[in-house]
């Protein structure tokens, strides 16, 4: 749950839907994450730049700028590259998931999903070497 920095870890939910934004951010703070929230595609854009997240839980469908660009966009920069990605969706067709890895999502979680399941990918992510 640290960084080798002793921190928190810093998770970015961008979610458009409000309860399950709100739920995913009770979870990962109750797992001892520094978690922030943003609701659109531009706005995670801003909010990844200000807040410098290690992880982004991503919904695919948003307002703006859908998670598919955003994702695109992060590989682009050098600065944002190692950012882990984990696209969560009600978009869970094979063709889905490959336009997520494509994007650069690092993994991809359908919804309705278990909590415990999200959180075990999460650990997993930020613990993984770049």
């Amino acid at each position: 749950m640290t960084t080798a920095a002793a921190r928190p870890a810093r998770v970015l939910v961008v979610e458009d839907d409000p309860s399950i934004l709100q739920s995913l951010e009770f979870l990962l703070r109750a797992e001892g994450y520094d978690t922030r929230c943003a609701m659109r595609g531009d706005e995670a854009l801003v909010a990844i730049k200000e807040f410098r997240p290690d992880l982004l839980v991503l919904d695919v469908m948003l307002p703006a700028i859908d998670g598919f660009e955003v994702c695109l966009r992060l590989r682009a920069d050098p600065a944002t590259r190692p950012i882990r990605v984990l696209m969560l969706t009600a978009r869970g067709r094979d063709t889905e998931v490959a336009r997520g890895r494509a994007a650069g999502a690092d993994d991809y979680l359908t919804k309705p999903f278990a909590t415990r399941e999200l959180v075990e990918r999460v650990r997993t992510l930020l613990s993984a070497e770049r």
